[in-house]
């Protein structure tokens, strides 16, 4: 049984449905539940003002919970950035709490791991994941078991069919068992696109060259996909990569004047104008089946054919 902390960094929690049920099923894995006693604070769209969200993370790091996990994302850390209580929160890991979460998370995990290189988790959020309607994805769940125990080792996935000409483009010598890539040494970090795309320019974008760069959204139309890759590739962070690798970027709807531009026409594109390879398919985002990654660890990406794999143990 471990211990995991609840609290509401960023948007007001509100479906309290999804999150009873996301708490009455952790504890039905057989977790020790806590709840911060602002989790259900509300402040215009925040989960209470900034003092309430920023005292919360503070709560948080002093838990001593094996996992903090965030109630939802939406938004509001970007505006507390400069006040988080960055040594509180590194000292909280350095004791063993995993610090989990996706989507607005995404600004405290870069801003933590530009400030002190501290270690967090791209993972679920307590509503979207546990609290849903339907049985949590199989999944997820066992991502997260991994990183409650600290036995998870990599994730592994399969490419789609329309990655392998890029990668064989690539190759120098055509290998028998389909095109090949190997990263060693890079330090894995990314998460939410747009979020991200709003820490550059400003301290708490991480200075990581020879990285893995992972990303993910939602909710963004494929050409507003183009222009924050476009961000990120002309302020020369793309180039300075060893791989992108793209999540699940939904819930978003063509339109009649797109006139066939779509996803993967931005992926296509942008690998014609950045000599780092360009991944897809990596099963985490706003979608039920997400894997746990560590932000800021040092891993090995391998690629064998359409089968690919992210390595940290």
């Amino acid at each position: 049984m471990s211990h995991i902390y609840i609290y509401s960094p960023s948007s007001a929690v509100r479906d309290k449905a999804a999150f009873r049920r996301g708490v009455a099923r952790l504890k039905h894995l057989g977790h020790e539940v806590e709840i911060d006693e602002a989790a259900l604070s509300s402040h215009m769209r925040f989960a209470g003002d900034d003092a309430t969200r920023l005292a919360a993370i503070t709560r948080a790091a002093a838990s001593g919970a094996e996992v903090a996990l965030i109630s939802r994302g939406g938004y509001g850390l970007t505006r507390i950035l400069p006040a988080l209580p960055f040594k509180k929160i590194t000292q909280a890991i350095e004791r063993g709490t995993r610090f989990v979460g996706l989507s607005d998370f995404t600004a405290l995990q870069c801003a933590l791991l530009a400030k002190t290189g501290a270690v967090t988790w791209a993972g679920p959020a307590l509503g979207e994941d546990f609290g849903t309607e339907e049985t949590p994805d199989d999944i997820m769940e066992a991502c997260f078991d991994d990183l409650v125990c600290g036995q998870g080792e990599g994730s592994g996935w399969q490419l789609p069919k329309s990655d392998l000409p890029a990668l064989v483009a690539r190759q120098k010598k055509p290998a028998a068992d389909g095109p090949e890539l190997r990263v060693r040494n890079a330090t894995l970090w990314g998460g939410n696109l747009t979020v991200l795309c709003g820490l550059v320019g400003t301290p708490w974008l991480p200075q990581v060259k020879g990285g893995v760069l992972f990303l993910e959204d939602a909710n963004e139309h494929p050409y507003r996909i183009e222009r924050q890759l476009t961000q990120l590739l002309l302020a020369g962070v793309l180039d300075q990569q060893k791989a992108v690798v793209l999540g699940a970027f939904n819930r978003f709807k063509l339109v009649p004047h797109d006139k066939g531009f779509k996803l993967q026409t931005v992926v296509d594109w942008l690998r014609t104008r950045t000599r780092t390879p360009v991944l897809t398919g990596l099963p985490f985002g706003h979608v039920p089946t997400k894997v746990a990654l560590p932000v800021g660890q040092k891993v090995e990406l391998m690629v064998q054919g359409r089968d690919a794999l992210l390595y940290w143990g």
